[in-house]
């Protein structure tokens, strides 16, 4: 079908004539988190919610204010080896999918602010080179513990162990269960309301990947942010692949629904899952919608994450270089070596910049889950500059497609 023909979707009439009632009657959603509900691990006044810091603004203003959020402008979304200013970034991206996240949130009368806290928080976690960093990091932590290293768990131990926030158990939920990969029609609430729980999620998903696609957010909040995480990147990428030219045309793309471009798919998913979900105690978008949005990132994988500009153009490069890394900054941890940039970099700034960890406490744990966590934190750049430094006679080598290189 051609992308014109495709209609911006329009709320259903019912639908949005129940919206404006239920606005001017002041009707609360009897599923929306409230504020007074919050739990967080430590009972400190000081984070108790006010008039001018409610509770969910402070998990905003603690995620913003922590070295893993400014690290997020130099991580990759999808194109790691493009120097393009218009392409998107993850920090752009958490960004997006806030934006979207929000405005579905708020027409179904949701707390808007825990939604951000989750957006805003749910890749911290993330490595750098995206998905392909993962499962790189995964590869060589796994064969080193015998666990798992998975962004979105990982985002709960930069918020929760690592920079000591004290940040919410909903916004931590979120994060933990955005898994924007497993794309399912209906999201119904889990049921994880105590830190014990959050904790057992946690020790079993790294124990075992397979225990990730069991998870479901524990707030209408943390659905709509997982939904929100796909829709935010679907039509982006595409205009990305546009931009450094591995696509021409979003008329290669099949779509009967939601639409081609970015601006089509934001609009038409929004008003389906509020079509789908208004007044009901889960996330939901129709049977149409749902079968397109996986047509559409299976058409992404096919046409855009696996062509040049993609990790994928120096997939067996960059896994060498992360295995040469880990096994190189594991040696220096074990054999505490001062001199290594773990100490001087990584423990040295974690120490000075979390919250309340300490040098010798953190230095107990295990060497591999130091280890993950550094690489982890890494930016792209900074991970090829690190690499460079320590392996100066690595035939591993990047080169980006620079600015001027089509003037050439």
């Amino acid at each position: 079908m051609n992308a014109a023909k495709i209609p911006y979707l329009t709320l259903d009439p019912e639908i949005e004539a129940a919206i404006r009632a239920d606005r001017a009657a002041n009707w609360k959603n009897p599923h929306a988190f409230h504020d007074e509900d919050v739990v967080r691990r430590e009972d400190n006044r000081h984070d108790d919610a006010t008039l001018t810091r409610p509770a969910f603004a402070r998990d905003i203003e603690k995620i913003i204010n922590i070295p893993a959020y400014n690290r997020y402008a130099d991580k990759t979304q999808v194109f790691s080896f493009v120097e393009n200013d218009d392409i998107c970034r993850r920090g752009l991206h958490v960004q997006l999918v806030s934006r979207i996240a929000r405005a579905i949130g708020e027409l179904l009368g949701l707390n808007v602010q825990l939604i951000e806290a989750i957006a805003l928080g749910h890749d911290l976690g993330h490595t750098p080179f995206g998905h392909a960093g993962e499962r790189y990091l995964s590869e060589n932590y796994e064969q080193h513990t015998g666990l798992c290293f998975r962004h979105n768990v990982h985002s709960v131990r930069v918020m929760d162990q690592l920079y000591r926030r004290n940040i919410s158990l909903q916004t931590l939920d979120g994060a933990l269960c955005h898994n924007g990969e497993f794309a399912q029609q209906v999201l119904y609430l889990g049921d994880t309301a105590t830190f014990d729980q959050l904790d057992d999620a946690v020790a079993r998903c790294t124990a075992d990947v397979s225990e990730i696609k069991k998870l479901r957010p524990s707030t209408l909040e943390g659905c709509v942010v997982r939904v929100s995480d796909m829709i935010a990147y679907i039509g982006k990428d595409r205009d990305d692949a546009i931009d450094v030219g591995i696509i021409s045309s979003r008329s290669i793309f099949d779509s009967t629904v939601i639409g081609r471009t970015n601006a089509q798919i934001i609009n038409n998913m929004t008003v389906d899952i509020v079509n789908n979900s208004y007044r009901t105690d889960h996330i939901a978008m129709s049977e149409e919608a749902f079968e397109d949005i996986v047509l559409a990132k299976k058409q992404n994988y096919e046409k855009i994450y696996f062509k040049e500009g993609t990790v994928s153009e120096y997939e067996n490069i960059i896994q060498e270089m992360f295995a040469e890394l880990y096994d190189r900054l594991l040696a220096d941890l074990i054999a505490g070596d001062e001199s290594s940039p773990v100490f001087k970099h990584h423990v040295a700034s974690l120490v000075a910049k979390s919250a309340s960890i300490k040098r010798d406490e953190y230095l107990k744990e295990e060497a591999n889950r130091i280890i993950a966590d550094y690489i982890s934190s890494m930016t792209d750049s900074y991970f090829i500059a690190l690499h460079r430094h320590l392996f100066p006679n690595s035939p591993h080598r990047i080169f980006k497609r620079e600015y001027c290189d089509d003037l050439k």
